[in-house]
């Protein structure tokens, strides 16, 4: 049993038999983001979830959100109640238990077929993921991180459930982590994941009273089985040679006028005056006279739509808006970790279109959530470390762990796993000065004191800690992303509305904040004014954009940059070389260079004359394959159109999340900005 998801038809629900060749047969009639779905013991019902509508998949094609059931073998969908996911049948199949709630407050809860007699069985404070064995004997759950097991209590009363819970039997069955929780069908062994591997736990080995044996002999396993799943990365064929084009290569202040860039597969081949370069028989060739080419812009703080969870997109528009404004990698510092690093592998084997994406995953969260990160221990920030790295992290943010010892934990075990810490300080001045002494790989949004003096600029140089200021998102002074919607009308900018739902730009740029102009200059702009002093003094300086509006963000950035007194070159630095060579992905990206990854700008008009000019965006071209910036269809040795985004195909209300609700589950913290 299973679901399926298409842009244009929606999703679907589909059974398919384990036994011999059989073909999947489709049981939904109805379009709808279909969620969960699971059989009953007796084989004739299937209870799933129906979600409500999203910026990210569109219309949900219901008005009535939640749990349903139908026969097994399709057929009408009957609502059960609108409260609760995880569904699953009990073992008389003749009650549905769900999970209800979120954050610190969250209820494992049943109701009967109806949506009635609904009864509350257990209420955790970081508890989730509530999975109860086939017999009903026992209860598996997630507590910060960390997979258990419980006896499941059955006395008509609600029961409080948690990691130190001592009143019934609660084990440990995981050593860093566990995720998709799911039992055996004879309810003796529970199986998690955590990345590729695959964990399973009998229950006699943890439980004495089980098989009569000390359950001090279990040992929680270190290693699961490799799933071993390996997909063919994608690399397109062919050579393209760009000719006649001013190359910015971001090597130093060198500019080429009038250069030719040779591309092959998805490597620089060749790049040089045009004079002294021959493009390759057979090769494609784009002719640049007038335009300039230059790295593909590195978004150091992107947060790209990556909190939900569920049903992924085929086209994730927030990627395509990224490519149409020259963004080529984004490194996301807080993120549900299966959403990105799933999405940033399908990326990489060709399966979705988007800029390269890196991630720390979920954020190792010092405040209190049910996400957080208890780091009281350099064996709890080693364990924390694996987790994240376990889904294919190479960095982790640190972010609000109250206590600096707690930070240099992290620190230690990073340098131990070879990963890289890049923390936020909460605009707190002495949490961003301490992350600076101690080592960190940079430090995310702005130090929220300006103009910063000689002390500060020499110690900052000396630890060698990069700095992303996220001058759209300032602290202690007026944001630009306020500027900029003052200043240009941004609902009008036809490319930006082109692939981003108007009911996310409209909210944001029609009803604007107008403020004196001093507030900006005693604002983002003394920022500004700082890191360019920080720059001058050798300290890398990146371009993030936090998310705040995908693709025309990371412009605003550059050019708030330049505002601050950066040189055209400097601010253009800080979306290529610098936050290459911050997050150590210098030797394959951030400059023009032979045999790096192809992954480059074509402008019309010269961004060394005017910063603005960064706009004009003509081609994008991420690992080899090159896009028409205003269409996002592909060209050069591979003609494709991009087929249509949910808001092309269906232009009623209906389209917009305000409408009908979004079900989707964001791990966010308090801010709801990270």
């Amino acid at each position: 049993l299973y679901t399926t998801w298409n842009d244009v038809d929606a999703g679907a629900i589909f059974r398919v038999n384990l036994q011999g060749a059989a073909k999947p047969v489709k049981l939904t009639t109805e379009k709808g983001i279909y969620r969960m779905p699971s059989f009953s013991p007796d084989g004739k019902w299937i209870v799933f979830r129906k979600e409500g509508s999203s910026d990210v998949l569109g219309n949900a094609f219901t008005a009535q959100p939640g749990i349903y059931t139908m026969l097994a073998n399709g057929g009408e969908q009957t609502f059960v109640t609108s409260r609760g996911d995880f569904p699953r049948f009990n073992k008389s199949s003749d009650r549905i238990y769900y999970q209800m709630g979120g954050g610190t407050n969250r209820n494992f809860a049943s109701s009967d077929l109806k949506g009635l007699d609904e009864r509350v069985h257990l209420k955790s404070t970081y508890g989730s993921q509530f999975t109860v064995s086939p017999d009903e004997a026992w209860i598996a759950f997630i507590d910060l991180h960390k997979a258990y097991v419980a006896a499941f209590p059955k006395t008509g009363k609600t029961i409080d459930i948690g990691s130190g819970t001592g009143d019934f039997p609660v084990k440990l069955v995981s050593k860093d982590a566990g995720f998709n929780l799911h039992w055996s069908n004879d309810s003796r062994q529970l199986h998690y994941t955590l990345g590729s591997q695959y964990f399973s736990i009998n229950l006699e080995d943890r439980f004495s009273f089980i098989a009569n044996k000390p359950d001090s002999l279990f040992k929680i396993p270190e290693q699961g089985i490799d799933v071993a799943l390996e997909i063919t990365t994608d690399k397109p064929k062919g050579i393209i040679a760009f000719t006649n084009a001013r190359i910015i290569t971001m090597k130093g202040n060198e500019v080429i006028e009038n250069g030719t860039l040779v591309v092959e597969g998805n490597l620089i081949r060749a790049i040089g005056k045009s004079g002294e370069i021959t493009a390759p028989a057979g090769a494609t060739i784009i002719d640049c006279n007038g335009k300039t080419i230059l790295p593909g812009f590195i978004d150091a703080h992107a947060h790209g739509n990556h909190f939900r969870s569920g049903i992924i997109p085929q086209k994730h528009w927030a990627y395509y808006t990224n490519l149409a404004f020259g963004v080529t990698t984004m490194h996301d510092p807080s993120a549900n970790s299966e959403l990105v690093f799933g999405q940033s592998e399908m990326i990489k084997a060709g399966l979705m279109t988007g800029p390269r994406v890196f991630s720390t995953g979920t954020v190792l969260y010092g405040a209190d959530g049910n996400f957080k990160a208890v780091i009281n221990s350099i064996d709890d920030a080693r364990s924390a470390l694996r987790r994240t790295k376990a889904f294919g992290a190479f960095s982790v943010k640190s972010y609000n762990q109250p206590r600096r010892e707690q930070r240099q934990m992290i620190i230690q075990a990073a340098r131990e796993l070879n990963m890289e810490v890049v923390p936020e300080g909460g605009s707190t001045f002495y949490h961003n000065l301490s992350m600076i002494l101690d080592g960190h790989t940079t430090i995310e949004h702005n130090i929220p004191v300006a103009p910063l003096f000689n002390d500060m600029i020499q110690l900052w140089k000396n630890a060698q800690t990069a700095y992303t200021p996220t001058l759209i998102v300032n602290y202690a002074g007026l944001s630009g992303e306020y500027y900029w919607y003052q200043h240009t009308n941004v609902w009008e900018n036809e490319r930006l509305l082109r692939f981003t739902p108007r009911g996310v730009i409209d909210p944001r740029s029609r009803h604007r904040t107008m403020a004196p102009e001093e507030e900006y200059e005693n604002g983002y702009m003394l920022t500004s004014r700082s890191a360019k002093k920080l720059m001058d003094e050798g300290v890398k300086i990146n371009m993030g954009a936090h998310g705040q509006i995908q693709g025309i963000g990371a412009h605003w950035e550059i050019w708030m940059m330049q505002q601050g007194g950066m040189s055209n070159l400097q601010a253009l630095q800080t979306a290529t070389i610098n936050p290459a060579i911050s997050l150590g992905l210098d030797k394959s990206i951030g400059s023009l260079e032979i045999g790096k990854l192809a992954d480059l700008i074509v402008m019309d008009k010269n961004p060394l004359e005017n910063i603005r000019n960064t706009e004009s965006v003509h081609y994008t071209m991420v690992n080899g394959r090159l896009f028409d910036a205003a269409t996002m269809n592909e060209i050069g040795n591979y003609k494709r159109s991009r087929s249509k985004f949910f808001w092309e195909s269906n232009k009623n209300a209906d389209s917009f999340p305000w409408h009908d609700g979004t079900e989707t589950e964001a791990e966010t913290c308090s801010c709801g900005q990270h």
